[in-house]
């Protein structure tokens, strides 16, 4: 007796290459990528920023921009039908109603002037023409698990969190049905107790709906807990493709395992009372100094007045509400929590960047109540690093005169002994003293997160306030960014109050943890006691969140649940 032929892929892609046009000429981007994807199937493409993983998904959707690339060969096979030879029209039709796709930040893919329910309709109606949208989108939004669905049908995207507004880009992309739903980096930018919402409701509704996935993502947590199949993408190349287990378990290619390798393992730790070595020994033997560098006390920051016009009748909100700490030198408090515990806040309100009260001493000195001229010295014993080094560095001013203007600003050194500083900071930080010359764009955002570094270090800090500097990095120049900052701490004695949302990065970075949630610190203690033994619920519920870059283990992990 015969076994049956395999079902057909519900989707092939057949050698498929994209060029982009630059001024010097056609420069490959994609070189002969090819896969297939079976019914019911959640392929997950792997690779760090630049490998091609998004194109390869615009490409599927025709939506690659035609003044910079084009599709230079290969096939893109939905059932018989090659998309790459089929109109504008019939494509119209195609995206959305039989393939959809989310992208990784809602917010720029929602109309913020036009309502949720307004939005989910016109997929609808654009694709299945039913009089009943209104029922339809609201059904979705309940099948996406979104609270009060009948009234958010009314509200605008602003008035949606992260998560609720990813939930609904879901929901719109799921409403028609579509055979395929390709998600690009979907959960990126959420917290990791929302991200593993998301993948559990993406899980479910692939059962409910019958829907393959295509998973497009550089974290190997999140491949571990998603994918049936994997392939890894670098350079615009396919290098490495399997089943799950066996490219967790016996990747073959260097750069799979660097990429397993970086991801920061919860636990990985555990026994310790600091952050790994670095260096072998510092450059310089110190004593420690037991007087914080940073003494926080009642620290309060409140948005709105009762006394305001425009805010009559509506109640004060607290975002930090009570908060005290102390940082030694040489060492890292994490203050870990989700988007609105405060932690941000925090981060802002102890370098006087947001009006606050309480008090906070940098350095023996109390800033509250100081003038922006009593702080510029304040200001050269602590700075900051920011989430997103783009937005952080003039992108009309050249990488070594950003490093120099703070400084410009405090009167340190005269010119040639400014630029001897820049050059040494920039090779300090991994970098060659003529990036000097050049522009943000010029840069990967790795090493703009490194300019960045070097900018703080300009003035010589005593303590740098991190604010999530490494959540929106691939997850192996994360790993190279951390280790940077390691070293920095170990051979200049630097303090860190290291901001993020990530308890696996938070274990890897730090001496002493404070988990926040609204607006209040509710455990504190060393990082052992945090990480082995903590007593809030809510610290145990972040420790669960963290994907976990083993499949077989995920599997076990979820059985037991």
């Amino acid at each position: 007796m015969t076994s049956p032929a395999p079902a057909a892929p519900v989707l092939s892609v057949r050698d498929l290459s994209v060029d982009a046009r630059t001024p010097e000429g056609l420069k490959p981007v994609l070189r002969d990528i090819g896969f297939d994807l079976a019914s019911g199937e959640t392929l997950c493409i792997a690779g760090e920023s630049g490998s091609g993983k998004s194109v390869t998904s615009l490409a599927i959707m025709g939506l690659l921009p035609k003044a910079s690339l084009r599709v230079t060969s290969g096939e893109i096979l939905l059932g018989e039908r090659d998309l790459l030879k089929i109109s504008n029209r019939a494509m119209r039709q195609v995206r959305g109603g039989e393939i959809a796709m989310v992208f990784q930040e809602p917010m720029t893919s929602l109309n913020p002037v036009i309502s949720i329910g307004a939005q989910l309709t016109e997929a609808i109606r654009a694709h299945q023409g039913n009089e009943n949208a209104e029922a339809v989108a609201l059904r979705m939004l309940d099948a996406v698990q979104i609270t009060e669905p009948a009234r958010r049908l009314k509200q605008y995207p602003h008035e949606l969190s992260g998560g609720m507004r990813q939930r609904v880009m879901i929901a719109m992309a799921l409403s028609c049905q579509p055979k395929v739903l390709i998600a690009d980096e979907p959960t990126t930018a959420l917290d990791v107790t929302v991200q593993a919402q998301i993948l559990t409701l993406m899980r479910e509704l692939k059962t409910e709906f019958g829907t393959s996935i295509v998973l497009i993502t550089h974290d190997m947590g999140v491949v571990a807990e998603m994918a049936d199949r994997v392939l890894i993408m670098q350079g615009g190349r396919l290098i490495e493709e399997g089943a799950a287990v066996a490219i967790f378990n016996r990747p073959e290619q260097p750069y799979t395992r660097q990429l397993l390798a970086a991801v920061p393992r919860l636990g990985a730790h555990a026994g310790t009372d600091g952050p790994p070595r670095i260096t072998p020994q510092p450059a310089q033997p110190r004593v420690e100094d037991r007087t914080p560098i940073m003494n926080v006390q009642d620290l309060r920051v409140t948005y709105g007045s009762p006394a305001s016009r425009f805010l009559k009748g509506k109640p004060q909100v607290h975002a930090v509400d009570g908060v005290s700490f102390d940082i030694l030198p040489g060492q890292t408090l994490g203050l870990v929590g989700e988007s609105g515990s405060g932690k941000s806040t925090t981060g802002k309100a102890v370098l006087g960047l947001i009006p606050s009260s309480g008090d906070v001493l940098i350095d023996g000195r109390n800033i509250a109540g100081l003038s922006q001229r009593e702080m510029r010295p304040v200001r050269r014993s602590a700075q900051m690093i920011f989430q997103d080094p783009y937005a952080s560095l003039d992108s009309r001013m050249a990488v070594g005169a950003a490093i120099a203007e703070p400084m410009v600003i405090h009167g340190i050194g005269s010119k040639s002994e400014r630029q001897d500083r820049v050059a040494d900071l920039l090779r300090r930080v991994g970098l060659t003293p003529d990036a000097a010359t050049r522009y943000p764009h010029e840069f990967s955002g790795g090493q703009r997160q490194r300019i960045c570094i070097a900018r703080a270090l300009a003035v010589e800090p005593k303590i740098i306030v991190a604010d999530e500097s490494v959540a929106a990095l691939d997850v192996s120049v994360r790993a190279r960014v951390l280790d940077l900052m390691l070293e920095l701490q170990e051979t200049m004695g630097l303090a860190y109050l290291f901001i993020s949302h990530d308890m696996a990065v938070i274990e890897r970075m730090s001496h002493h943890v404070a988990v926040m949630r609204g607006g209040k610190i509710v455990e504190t203690g060393t990082r052992r006691e945090i990480f082995e033994a903590p007593k809030q619920e809510y610290t145990r519920a972040l420790m669960a969140a963290v994907p976990i870059p083993d499949p077989e283990l995920y599997q076990k992990r979820a059985g037991a649940n």
